[in-house]
């Protein structure tokens, strides 16, 4: 065995350019996997991460404007959503809607407390908003039914909010009374960033704020959480009947898509899921392509060794060399190549995601009025890495395998005329 390495180590020395060359190519497939798997978790990692922080099962409905004449109204008419259509989803879709509520903003509000002040928005909810939008307390509680039974003066903060109107003071927020117009307030309770709304809204009961306001019966959206809609066909058809039965409300086509915005949180998912599917695929399909540029030049460097040392092979056989040894001797250097250099291109490549992780492990987009996580996590599972390289070296004995078999198939006299 010893002289089997002390053979693979000369033949390298004697052809260093053209050895590191082939296995640069094979570390380089390899890294170039590992990171294109990195970059691809990453930004999959962050589609997950967004998914999980909100109801996949939760739909929201905004005003448009419609394109198409409807019984004998023009097109371009505004459609506003009101209280009755709050009231039909909970009538009508009973098999469907878990719970409904609705929003309603009023914007630029004045909020202090003692010498401070901010200003802000308010935004009027129902209790099941944070099952929706990525609300998440960081203290006291957010709005419940009693809230909006009885219209009750309660607000809760952005914890920033809280810092610069009770932060001098040292005063605990919940509790106190905050003054916003001629409005008394009181602070039951703080919530962190959220990402989908600006950090500075204030929420108070969507009752309290239609009525102080004098908003009317107008909303500015429905927001509701389903059931019973597990396929993308099923809630296809529910939006189509939903469309349906706000379009008689307003008077409009039912098939105009642009009177009303459906967001469906669950297709969309599905369809992003489908778009990650592919993402994913792309990746190995490169990844693989890459891989086999590497194996390809194993595979014509072990070819060149053959054709060079076809004398040499012919004399061993010819003194009686058997072919298993001159076999074994072209599958171990060509498997000594790409395991060494598969190794060195796993390395690096998961070094690579590390350093991407820790520099851009968790990079958001944000426009000012909300944000969404876009790249998180670019990591690969070392398992993954490691069969990824284990395949290459599988790859690189067979790359050296058809070379070796045609070394020993080669007759002796044959051999020996060989240039």
């Amino acid at each position: 065995m010893i002289d089997i390495w002390q053979e693979i180590y000369s033949t390298i020395k004697r052809n260093k350019l053209r050895t590191f060359l082939t296995g640069f190519a094979v570390a380089w497939g390899i890294f170039m996997l590992i990171v294109l798997l990195g970059a691809g978790n990453g930004l999959i990692h962050a589609f997950e991460e967004s998914s999980s922080e909100r109801a996949l099962n939760s739909i929201k409905i905004f005003p448009g404007w419609t394109t198409k004449s409807y019984e004998g109204l023009k097109e371009g008419r505004n459609i506003r959503l009101d209280n009755k259509d709050l009231n039909a989803t909970e009538k009508y879709f009973k098999d469907h809607v878990i719970s409904a509520g609705a929003t309603v903003y009023q914007g630029s509000v004045n909020m202090s407390f003692g010498k401070e002040y901010v200003n802000l928005n308010l935004t009027g909810v129902f209790p099941n908003f944070t099952e929706v939008e990525t609300v998440k307390l960081a203290q006291g509680r957010f709005i419940n039914d009693i809230d909006i039974q009885q219209r009750r003066k309660v607000a809760i903060l952005n914890v920033k909010t809280a810092e610069i109107l009770f932060g001098k003071s040292r005063t605990e927020p919940i509790g106190q009374s905050v003054k916003a117009g001629d409005i008394i307030y009181q602070v039951v309770g703080l919530y962190k960033d959220q990402g989908d709304n600006s950090s500075s809204d204030a929420y108070i009961p969507f009752s309290t704020l239609q009525t102080i306001y004098n908003k009317g019966d107008k909303l500015n959206n429905l927001i509701f959480t389903t059931k019973n809609l597990n396929s993308l066909e099923d809630n296809e058809a529910f939006e189509a009947q939903y469309r349906k039965v706000l379009g008689a409300q307003h008077r409009f086509d039912p098939t105009d898509d642009s009177a009303i915005w459906i967001w469906n949180r669950f297709t969309n998912y599905l369809q992003s899921l489908g778009a990650a599917t592919m993402l994913r695929t792309a990746i190995w399909v490169i990844g693989i392509f890459t891989l086999l540029s590497g194996i390809v030049g194993v595979s014509n460097i072990m070819l060149i060794t053959v054709k060079e040392r076809t004398r040499e092979f012919g004399i061993r056989k010819a003194l009686g060399a058997k072919p298993r040894s001159i076999l074994w001797l072209i599958i171990v250097e060509s498997v000594t190549i790409t395991t060494f250099f598969g190794y060195i291109g796993m390395v690096a490549g998961i070094a690579a995601t590390e350093w991407m992780n820790s520099t851009f492990g968790h990079q958001q987009m944000d426009n000012g009025i909300w944000s969404q996580t876009v790249f998180s996590n670019p990591t690969v599972d070392i398992s993954i890495a490691i069969q990824a390289t284990l395949t290459l070296i599988l790859a690189g004995t067979l790359a050296g395998f058809f070379p070796a078999r045609k070394a020993v198939s080669i007759r002796p006299i044959e051999a020996l005329r060989a240039d």
